[in-house]
This record gives C-alpha cells, sequence and structure tokens, in this order.
C-alpha cells in the first residue's frame, strides 16, 4: 500500500517539479491545494512522504510521462450511453488505447488541431480513472482492487467524424490527439475510496450539467474491468485506464452539442475532484524537426 492518501504532481515556485501529497484542510479541494509534502522515492514501490512542505504553483497531470505504461479505455460502459450511441450493450469490455501523449493536467487547456477541427463532432466523457499499483496477470474480481495504486477523473475528450466515419472502424484516431486526454486532479487511494462504484461523476460545459451519473451504473465494474483486461495480459504499474463515461455527451443529444473554440469543461468525480480544461483551436504550423 502507498504511504500517501493522495498523490499529486507539480511545480513548485523555485521551477521544479515535485510528486507530493497535497497539505488540504477539511474543505480543500485537491484543485485549491496550496501546499505539498514531497514524496521522495519509487511512487509504485518504496518511497517516503517527507516533512518537507513546496508550495504548489501548478498541478500537473499526476503521473509523469515516464511512470505511465499504457492508457486503456473502455468504450460503452454505461447502459444509457451505449443506448443513446444507438449501440448494443456490450457482452465483454470494449477496449481501446490512447497514446500517452494524449494526456494532460488538471487545469491544461485541450488542444484542438487543425485536423480535429474539421467538420463537427468534438465531444466531451467524463470517466472514472484506475491507475495500476503493482503488476497483476490473471487476477481474479474479488481480489482486483487491490492491486489499484488510486483513482481519478479524467476527460476522454473525443471526435466523433474522426473515430466513427474516418477512422476504418478503429477509434483511437478521435480519441488520441495530444492533450486529449487530460486527468487528476490527483491520484486518491483506497483508503479514501474502498469501493469506486458508489461515486456521483458528472460534466459541467460553461456552467451547465451535461452528464450526471453514478458508478455504480457501470455495465462492468473497475474490479470486472481489471479482472478481464488482466487475463493473459501482465499490467503493470502506470497502466491507467478510463473506463467509460455514462449518458449525456453531445453526440446523444438533440440537437447535437459540440464542444468549441474557448468552452470551458469541467469534470468532477466525487471523492476526487475536478479537471477544469479550456477548448483552444490551434493554428496550422509548419512542421517541427
Amino acid at each position: 500500500m502507498p504511504s500517501f492518501s493522495r498523490l499529486v504532481r507539480f511545480v513548485s515556485d523555485n521551477g521544479n517539479i515535485y510528486y507530493g501529497e497535497p497539505v488540504l484542510s477539511s474543505s480543500t479541494r485537491i484543485l485549491d491545494a496550496r501546499q505539498a509534502r514531497v514524496i521522495h522515492g519509487d511512487i509504485y514501490g518504496k518511497h517516503t512522504v517527507t516533512d518537507q512542505v513546496k508550495t504548489i504553483q501548478k498541478l500537473l497531470a499526476p503521473l509523469d510521462m515516464k511512470d505511465v505504461k499504457t492508457v486503456r479505455c473502455l468504450g460503452l460502459n454505461y447502459e444509457q450511453h451505449a443506448k443513446e450511441s444507438n449501440m448494443p450493450i456490450p457482452k465483454f469490455p470494449v477496449l481501446f488505447y490512447k497514446p500517452v501523449t494524449s494526456l494532460s493536467g488538471p487545469t491544461d487547456p485541450i488542444p484542438v488541431h487543425p485536423l480535429a477541427q474539421q467538420g463537427t463532432g468534438l465531444d466531451y466523457e467524463c470517466e472514472l480513472v484506475a491507475v495500476i499499483g503493482t503488476p497483476c496477470a490473471d487476477v481474479p474480481a474479488d481480489k482486483a482492487l487491490d492491486y489499484v495504486l488510486g483513482y481519478a477523473i479524467g476527460n476522454d475528450v473525443s471526435h466523433r467524424d474522426w473515430q466513427l466515419k474516418h477512422g476504418g472502424g478503429q477509434w483511437s484516431l478521435g480519441k488520441g490527439f495530444d492533450g486529449w486526454a487530460p486527468f487528476g486532479p490527483g491520484i486518491v487511494t483506497s483508503e479514501l475510496i474502498p469501493d469506486p462504484q458508489a461515486l456521483t461523476i458528472k460534466t459541467i460545459l460553461n456552467g451547465k450539467v451535461v452528464q450526471e451519473s453514478n458508478t455504480k451504473d457501470m455495465i462492468f465494474s473497475v474490479k470486472e474491468t481489471i479482472a478481464f483486461l488482466s487475463q493473459g495480459t501482465t499490467l503493470q504499474p502506470g497502466d491507467i485506464i478510463f473506463t467509460g463515461t455514462p449518458q449525456g455527451v453531445g453526440m446523444g443529444r438533440k440537437p447535437q452539442l459540440w464542444l468549441k473554440d474557448g468552452d470551458v469543461v469541467e469534470v468532477s468525480l466525487e471523492n476526487v475532484g475536478s479537471c477544469i480544461n479550456k477548448v483552444e483551436f490551434t493554428k496550422k504550423e509548419g512542421a517541427k524537426l
């Protein structure tokens, strides 16, 4: 078990980047934390939460890219979302991958490349994110949560045209752009979240609630998902699992609701906190070497 209950990664006022345990009062959200106790060592192995306190200048994605192995994602893992997508209820978890470069922090902008500005279909998806902390393979469901480092909230940003029309049946193209998987604001351990299937999850777009559900409505629970994904495939510390989104996505609305340049998207998970990200359409630039 980790010695921290909440893990954040941050830039301090000296310009250095640290892992730490945020210093919180009973009413403070992780996103509002101003200080953290520095963590030394391997966050997946031997480490120490020190008494060294640093100022949090900016919260980053909770895991450094070098500490991430894969980004696995589930599609259609809430029954009502499958129905609004006009797709059958899956009999097995629907798995796809996002590249590690899609990960970003809880307040970073969501960059929309010119390719993704073509047509319509830019969408939001609030999702519980589970982070594997211990290697596991062929693990039974009743033991699966023992291998989880902790939980975060994420936004599986998607472009429906590139996901469903232009991707040749492969979803990753429409979901894998740089910065299209903001998550955080930290990683909260099972000490504080013993049951990941009892949490309110929601998306707020420009101040209006557009998604609101509970993780108990997942088709495949977190423990069932981990057990399934570990069959014949070893899950490693640093494997990140986005566990699917509930109903209310822009694609399923009438009329459909697509993200625009300048929109502010907040995804939140009970007992974890929020990521608040602004959509920013980028300009086309020449190739960089």
